[in-house]
């Protein structure tokens, strides 16, 4: 894969990153805390998206952007291909009643585009069988969140250290084979069982632009982009003084 060029940070700079399925923003937020400035795009219409966004099919999308050569005004992306190909969901027992069988697997086509880019990117999945490296695992409880949520990225063209996983406090509360359990973190996903309010959701994923059950189930926490963007700056100055001192 060619290496992008590191840009120099400048005062008042925000590097510019490209948010691929991008859903209603929780990954995007997260980058924005970070430093960056954020573009999103997605197939669906997403109003409470917090960032300008283009419309339409990611894959599409990114490569139309590498064709006319506009990509070089990003110096980051992110994606988050749909997971319901690989996910625990929709494997395994589910299969036998025809979930996961028609879904396509777009962690590859995503995979390829993004390194014809050039440019340092991360792939983001949930826990179960998609075919991404886990480069990294993060969780809500690493965040002091209200909820688990194991998320696993791929890092192309950069890399950064591995924290320890930490213990849970407890269970996920909710109805489990018709038993209630309380804990001190709410399921986020789905609804009835026991399932969080929104403002109770909101509140477990640090996300407060949008009350849209499915937008909530379907994001990831802000704080975990965050910490990834955070990172790759830092990694990138690291670089860029590198050099300097070269």
């Amino acid at each position: 894969m060619t290496q992008p060029t590191p840009i120099r940070r400048v005062p008042g700079h925000r590097p510019r990153l490209l948010d691929l399925f991008s859903c209603a923003g929780g990954a995007a937020m997260g980058y924005a805390r970070a430093g960056f400035a954020v573009d999103g795009c997605d197939i669906a219409d997403r109003p409470n998206y917090p960032f300008p966004y283009h419309r339409g099919d990611a894959l599409a999308y990114l490569a139309h952007l590498i064709a006319t050569g506009e990509i070089r005004r990003y110096s980051f992306v992110h994606a988050s291909p749909p997971c319901q190909h690989g996910c625990a969901l929709t494997v395994g027992t589910n299969a036998s009643q025809g979930w996961g069988r028609t879904h396509v697997d777009l962690v590859a086509p995503t995979r390829a585009l993004l390194d014809r880019t050039g440019l340092p990117y991360v792939i983001e999945q949930p826990n179960g069988r998609a075919k991404i490296r886990k480069d990294l695992t993060l969780c809500g409880e690493m965040f002091g969140l209200g909820v688990i949520r194991h998320r696993n990225f791929e890092l192309g063209g950069w890399t950064i250290s591995r924290p320890a996983h930490v213990p849970h406090r407890g269970r996920v509360r909710g109805y489990r084979h018709g038993q209630y359990f309380d804990g001190p973190y709410v399921a986020a996903y789905g609804n009835g069982g026991g399932k969080p309010t929104i403002p109770e959701l909101q509140t477990a994923m640090g996300i407060d632009w949008t009350d849209v059950r499915e937008e909530l189930t379907e994001a990831i926490p802000p704080a975990y982009t965050q910490f990834i963007g955070r990172a790759y700056l830092t990694h990138l100055a690291a670089r860029v003084e590198g050099r300097a001192a070269a």
